[in-house]
């Protein structure tokens, strides 16, 4: 194989990385035509295909996914090593791209992203998508970290994920606080209305085997996935609800709800998931370090 290279190595990271061939060329001053060519050149000299489009976007190969890992460590660390001898210092800021499933609890994401609030040199965004458009945004490094309380399989040799667990949240039968039901369930509960979680969560499983364990049938009046809206019915319903207190921390701190009993050994499971590189920013190893005692 000829030499790499660096020149055509450095277009196709700034590519791949914005996934637009115009946009790069355009702000890196040179036509198309140009770029387009030495990516082509670069890939006749590695032997290997690193894109493949889809309509007007260029999607990352497999092996394309594999040299971007190495690009990454290449010239983010050309990046800190220019800011360290212009001006003695490392680069001035980091951002974070974190992808977050729709559902999840916003307080437990809130809490998990506070340390960042407090580094002036650090920046993140935060974006919402379903849970294969987060994995196909690590996948293209379009993201650096996904926050899900949906556990996903990493237990192949080739698994491109690296999955964590950062957090557990005890789950609990919360309600108005004027009428809390002081008895140990199910006493007490047999009038009582449920707004619940969808079926095939974490959280609604539990709450059945408890209502199996005693032979309670509750009288559910409604569902949601999205946990926003779940502390939203529980606030305004009058129904009992059975989530993380967490999700509704505000609202107990006011005197809204109350939290009436914890599930018996019951929690829901929150993960962080990565994809595996060879450049990790220093900043996202803190902050996974960190999330261990959320």
């Amino acid at each position: 194989m000829s030499r790499l290279n660096y020149h055509h190595l450095y277009y196709f990271w700034r590519i791949a990385v914005a996934g637009n061939l115009t946009q790069v060329a355009k702000e890196l001053h040179i036509s198309q035509s140009a770029l387009s060519l030495q990516i082509k050149q670069l890939e006749h000299n590695m032997d290997v295909a690193l894109f493949e489009r889809s309509g007007r976007r260029l999607i990352l190969t497999d092996m394309g996914r594999r040299v971007l890992a190495y690009a990454d460590d290449i010239f983010n660390k050309g990046e800190e090593l220019e800011s360290f001898l212009n001006k003695g210092i490392l680069a001035e800021t980091q951002h974070l791209s974190i992808g977050v499933l729709p559902t999840l609890s916003r307080n437990f994401v809130e809490h998990f992203v506070s340390p960042l609030l407090a580094k002036p040199e650090v920046s993140f965004s935060l974006t919402a998508r379903g849970m294969s458009d987060l994995l196909n945004g690590l996948t293209n490094h379009e993201l650096d970290l996904v926050l899900t309380n949906r556990p996903i399989s990493a237990d192949t040799k080739d698994a491109p994920w690296i999955v964590q667990q950062v957090s557990r949240q005890p789950l609990a039968i919360v309600g108005p606080k004027e009428g809390k039901i002081h008895t140990p369930f199910p006493q007490g509960y047999e009038s009582a209305h449920w707004i619940l979680p969808g079926k095939n969560t974490e959280i609604r499983t539990a709450f059945n085997l408890l209502c199996a364990t005693w032979q309670y049938q509750p009288d559910v009046k409604a569902e949601a996935d999205d946990m926003a809206m779940l502390r939203l019915l529980a606030r305004d319903s009058g129904a009992l609800a059975v989530l993380p207190p967490v999700v509704v921390k505000d609202e107990i701190r006011q005197g809204l709800l109350e939290e009436y009993q914890r599930l018996p050994d019951a929690y829901e499971h929150f993960y962080a998931i990565t994809t595996q590189r060879k450049f990790v920013p220093q900043v996202l190893m803190e902050l996974l370090q960190m999330s261990q005692n959320i």
